[in-house]
């Protein structure tokens, strides 16, 4: 369930009354257009813009007899206004008002959305920079591989979300998009100026082109970004997760004052934030294929997309907004365990040097199969007896012709491994 805090701005967006407000803004914005262009009079429009409001249980009363929920609307409508209503809904179609407004809300979640994106992105470079040069040891298929620092998983993480925030432009733009093109999109009723002026007055952009309704690919790429967005969060709190499990213990999500971990356990300290994160990125993945079916539409129109997007946009864009806030409130109470960290490092007792060193005797001359082979063999008897690595390295007779004690503690010296992470964060951050 969503926590309630997130209802009174996501909330209000995708609440009745908000749909309805935006209904009513379209339907006003079309007479005011109409008027400056002398199709309605003055007076008339004078009259809608004073008198026109909406209850939303009349709407239902008079649903329960139309089954069709525009003409509910504007019948309520019509009611407050009086004859002047005869201009409401004038030459247009249900979709002209509902994919408009629709827009509307999109861009309303959408500024939310983006707030909570820009304080991610600033939460992740301050704790990228304050991480920085904190060594840590890089895994791949979970194995101990080579060190990197904590600052450069951060700096991974805000570039990845510096791209998002860039798709999330892009697609929520190609959204908000306005079409008052009529029942087949051939401006049987409204010209093409009406459309134009009427999306410019309400501050969104218009379709070149349209049937009844707008195409769906323009949903499904906006779902497709937020369905990437949380996919980006599940992977950033996979990796938190697996940093917290007791055998690991290098960083942990925030625990609070009182919390609890297990009823039956009272030692348990779990990343429940960091798996609620995972699971609900899930729902947003899926949403993405629902609006990607919402693409293929009978002919100029049929309703097959309208049920699913009354579920999934106000889900996702909800979700998009709540796991921004939770994520970025768990990154920046993020607690570095570093004495951990470097326990961690020396755990395969400086098996993680073994790239560096193969890499310094090829400098060397050596062919690198044959150092590959000198180096294998001291590495399994790390794993099989527990050996020291170094040790066995300056103990090796084929390593001693090529190398000197120096040259072998400088391969072993993990800030060599780490000399071009100022490079990286430059490319990232700036110079600044």
């Amino acid at each position: 369930m969503i926590p309630r805090y997130t209802l009174p701005e996501m909330g209000r967006v995708w609440s009745e009354e908000n749909k309805f407000q935006k209904w009513l803004q379209v339907e006003i914005a079309v007479c005011e257009v109409l008027a400056e262009m002398g199709e309605i009079p003055q007076e008339e429009l004078s009259q809608i813009q004073q008198k026109a409001g909406f209850s939303i249980d009349r709407i239902k009363e008079i649903e329960e007899v139309t089954r069709h929920d525009m003409i509910a609307f504007t019948t309520a409508v019509a009611e407050k206004v009086g004859p002047a209503s005869r201009f409401i809904h004038f030459g247009l179609t249900s979709t002209d008002v509902v994919d408009t407004a629709q827009a509307l809300q999109v861009k309303e979640a959408s500024e939310l959305i983006e707030k909570e994106l820009l304080r991610l992105l600033s939460t992740l470079r301050t704790q990228a920079l304050r991480y920085k040069q904190v060594p840590a040891i890089g895994r791949t298929h979970g194995i101990h591989a080579e060190p990197v620092t904590l600052g450069l998983k951060l700096a991974v993480w805000y570039s990845e979300m510096e791209r998002n925030l860039h798709r999330f432009r892009r697609a929520r733009e190609t959204l908000e998009v306005g079409k008052l093109s009529g029942p087949v999109g051939s401006f049987s009723h409204l010209s093409p100026q009406v459309e134009e002026d009427v999306c410019q007055k309400l501050g969104i952009d218009f379709a070149r082109v349209s049937t009844q309704t707008l195409q769906r690919d323009r949903h499904a790429e906006y779902m497709c970004t937020l369905a990437i967005l949380g996919s980006t969060y599940d992977k950033v709190a996979t990796e938190i997760r697996h940093l917290m499990r007791t055998e690991v213990q290098e960083v942990s999500e925030p625990f609070g004052s009182g919390q609890k971990g297990s009823s039956a356990m009272p030692h348990k300290r779990n990343p429940v934030t960091c798996e609620n994160i995972s699971g609900l990125s899930r729902l947003m993945r899926s949403n993405a294929l629902a609006a990607l079916e919402n693409i293929p539409l009978w002919h100029e129109r049929d309703i097959s997309h309208s049920s699913v997007e009354r579920v999934i946009l106000p889900d996702s864009t909800t979700l998009a907004h709540y796991l921004t806030i939770k994520l970025n409130d768990v990154i920046q109470n993020l607690e570095v365990h570093e004495k951990q960290m470097e326990v961690n490092l020396h755990l395969t007792r400086g098996l993680i040097f073994s790239g560096t060193l193969l890499l310094e005797l090829v400098r060397k001359g050596v062919l690198r199969e044959e150092a590959y082979q000198w180096i294998q063999r001291n590495a399994m008897r790390v794993w099989d007896d527990g050996a020291d690595f170094k040790t066995l390295i300056l103990e090796d007779p084929d390593i001693q012709k090529h190398l000197t004690q120096k040259e072998v503690n400088q391969v072993f010296d993990v800030q060599n491994t780490l000399q071009h992470i100022d490079t990286v964060f430059e490319r990232v951050f700036g110079s600044s």
